[in-house]
């Protein structure tokens, strides 16, 4: 049995908090549940300065979408009136491509907008000497890597406080880890850390019992007990780390603008190593700010949130984004599961200012490291966006809000959309090859030939190709002509062929994304709740044999559909083979996208580098070495009950950290808690406790002072 180093007992009681636990006195704010059919215009913000909406700009971008899918819509019209009037099956093709040409239509326009603002040179930003205000920088967990979590936290304190206004913030993990294991970890990390940094430190813990309504309940739950204390809250991810300059700037840029609610930077991917997340890293890097740029300018002060990297003002927010619960049942009822769109539009609907920093840089996350952990996380993400449908016609939004809902719940159609028109295309190919035309049916006498107009459709797919890649091919301009990211990415030769190499691995990819996000989509309509499971982060392979399982019907379909294409018609085939060579390839695809050694083997010829590869961000070094750290000291490789048994120390510290006990009403029996009570004091020794105790009735004697000692005191092992 492994033994955890012992935590120093007097470090730890020298640097409490005041309130003897993990966290600092309590300074309430009330957060009421807004209601969402009803608004008083008269009970918002009145902001300070007068803001200007970005008109010419949404002009632009919608108008020009609109008139892009007009054009798109009237070619598709005329490539299958060829012979006459359309069909009915002809005409549900043509609106199957409307909806999923002006999806893509809109991120053409938004992306041209955003090649014009870059082009443009930013303007210099000072460091700020001097602030005035006080903010928590949060720091939500939810069954995490512990040794990396708190590398990360620590590396941002160092940072901030080597600004030398490091006394304007405080740090918070707030958990909500229902693995025991991984709490007691938490636990370790932080009161090593707390001891080390010594009574200043200003960092805190805190764990809740039950997880209720999960993220957005975990910074609810700080807003009304400590969010007093703060004039702003910076809410990261368990995977953030920003650069001090970065976080100092964003704090002076909120103490510049007394309308602001909410200040979004823009998070770059780092880190990543398999084949799979180093496309990612790649696309957000040298495509995304692109996208982001379009999408600050159309949205002006109507922006969005994304949960992470931003600030928050914290009195606006606890008055303005209580988040009720919607009628009903999951996966459209209940608690809301993309909390953060929805809190930017709550607390833009009070009259607070929500924008994007699109250019300031020192702000980072990870991804997923492979196809299916994409897909698992998408899962959660696409529940949350289609829930939306019941919030974006909410009292008193504004419409730039409705526009960023709709375009979250269209992201999610368009797979379900383009499978349709796939297999429209298919009964019309299988129509005309099988059915006897009726030349001469009808009223009139005019020959009726179902078939298309072939130059038109191949003009058709040339203008819906130039609109689907030109955002990538303007990203690799704009990355073409910046010098520095030019020669880090290994000059302008490899930093073509790596967007050659991304396009082709996406084209690969997207057949299977989309028959996985279609199946996502329909499974939330026929009511299947998709819960929320810990993402995982780190590198590595999944094991072959869920890889198959997973992707087998997807291959069954390809296989399935390239037969019946090429029995239908030779060019229907020809016209099908990218999808079909992505769903044939889906297992080999998925196994690819989650191997370290092919994304290592591009990384040492420098293709799909970044810049942040290149050079890599001093926090991101610095977390890297604590982690590595933090890692040595075992943290997350011990058993809970083994620690909080070898260390009488670490136990007394986590009884205090344990919230005040509640009396249990009479008959309320709580079975996890009964068990664990019986079953530890049937023990006599830990290794006894380790092989009875299941996860929850862990998580229950953990909960529970007197079965915490009762655990010190057991013997190590059998005399």
């Amino acid at each position: 049995m492994t033994v955890p180093p012992a935590i120093d007992a007097a470090r730890v009681a020298e640097a409490s908090p005041d309130d003897g636990g993990g966290m600092p006195r309590e300074a309430p704010l009330a957060m009421p549940v807004q209601d969402l059919s009803h608004w008083d215009m008269g009970l918002g913000h009145r902001p300070a300065r007068p803001g200007r909406d970005p008109w010419p700009a949404r002009i632009l971008v919608f108008g020009g979408a609109l008139a892009l899918t007009a054009f798109g819509g009237w070619q598709m019209v005329e490539t299958v009136s060829v012979s006459g009037n359309p069909t009915a099956l002809q005409l549900v093709l043509v609106v199957l491509f409307c909806l999923t040409f002006s999806w893509i239509a809109l991120a053409f326009t938004s992306a041209v907008l955003g090649f014009g603002m870059l082009l443009r040179r930013p303007r210099p930003m000072s460091a700020p000497t001097a602030l005035t205000t006080r903010t928590a920088v949060l720091m939500p967990v939810y069954n995490e890597a512990t040794a990396r979590t708190f590398a990360g936290v620590e590396a941002m304190r160092e940072a901030v406080e080597a600004t030398g206004l490091g006394d304007h913030f405080d740090w918070y993990v707030l958990s909500d880890s229902t693995q025991p294991d991984a709490w007691i970890a938490e636990e370790r990390a932080f009161l090593e850390l707390r001891g080390r940094l010594g009574p200043d430190a200003r960092l805190y813990y805190r764990h809740r019992a039950k997880n209720h309504h999960r993220k957005a309940g975990n910074i609810g739950d700080f807003v009304t007990r400590w969010g007093g204390h703060y004039e702003h809250m910076l809410v990261l991810d368990a995977d953030s780390l920003m650069s001090g300059s970065a976080i100092v700037a964003l704090a002076s840029a909120m103490e510049a603008d007394p309308d602001a609610g909410i200040i979004q930077t823009l998070p770059l991917i780092i880190n990543r190593n398999t084949l799979f997340a180093r496309l990612q890293q790649f696309a957000a890097r040298i495509y995304g700010p692109v996208i982001a740029a379009g999408l600050s300018a159309w949205s002006g002060r109507d922006g969005n949130y994304w949960g992470h990297n931003a600030i928050i003002r914290t009195r606006a927010f606890a008055e303005s984004c209580g988040l009720p619960d919607l009628p009903g049942k999951p996966p459209f009822g209940g608690h809301i599961l993309s909390h953060d769109f929805v809190e930017a539009a709550l607390i833009r609907r009070s009259g607070w200012a929500v924008y994007m920093l699109h250019r300031l840089p020192g702000s980072y996350e990870e991804s997923p490291p492979s196809l299916i952990d994409v897909a698992v996380r998408d899962r959660r993400w696409a529940q949350g966006n289609l829930q939306h449908a019941r919030v974006i016609g909410a009292a008193g939004l504004h419409p730039a809000t409705r526009q960023h809902f709709a375009t979250g719940i269209a992201g999610y159609l368009a797979s379900p959309l383009w499978l349709m028109q796939l297999v429209v295309g298919i009964l019309l190919v299988l129509q005309t090859a099988t059915e006897r035309p009726d030349y001469f049916g009808g009223a009139g006498f005019s020959p009726v030939f179902p078939r298309f107009d072939p130059v038109r459709a191949l003009q058709l797919f040339g203008l819906t190709m130039a609109v689907l890649l030109a955002p990538k091919v303007l990203g690799l301009i704009l990355a073409l002509l910046d010098g520095p990211v030019r020669r880090a990415c290994g000059g302008a030769g490899r930093l073509i062929l790596s967007s050659l190499v991304e396009i082709l691995l996406s084209a690969l990819v997207a057949p299977v994304a989309m028959v996985i996000q279609s199946g996502s989509v329909i499974g939330i309509l026929l009511g299947r709740d998709t819960g929320w499971n810990p993402q995982r982060r780190d590198d590595g392979s999944i094991p072959l044999r869920d890889i198959v399982r997973r992707h087998r019907w997807h291959t069954v379909l390809g296989l399935v559909a390239g037969i019946a294409a090429f029995a239908i018609a030779t060019s229907l085939f020809l016209w099908m083979s990218p999808t079909i060579l992505g769903l044939v390839l889906a297992i080999p695809i998925s196994w690819a996208s989650g191997q370290l050694t092919l994304g290592l083997a591009l990384k040492h010829r420098m293709l799909l580098a970044t810049p942040e590869e290149a050079s890599p961000p001093e926090i991101a070094l610095r977390a890297a070495a604590l982690a590595t750290r933090n890692a040595a000291r075992g943290y997350d490789d011990t058993d809970s009950l083994v620690a909080i048994h070898a260390d009488p120390a670490l136990a007394h510290a986590h009884s205090r950290m344990l919230p005040k006990g509640q009396r249990r009403p009479r008959g309320a029996i709580d079975a996890d808690q009964t068990l664990a009570a019986a079953k530890i004091c049937e023990a006599e020794t830990v290794a006894e406790a380790q092989l009875w105790l299941s996860q929850k009735e862990r998580m229950a004697l953990l909960h529970d002072r007197a079965l915490v000692d009762r655990l010190v005191r057991l013997e190590t092992s059998q005399a």
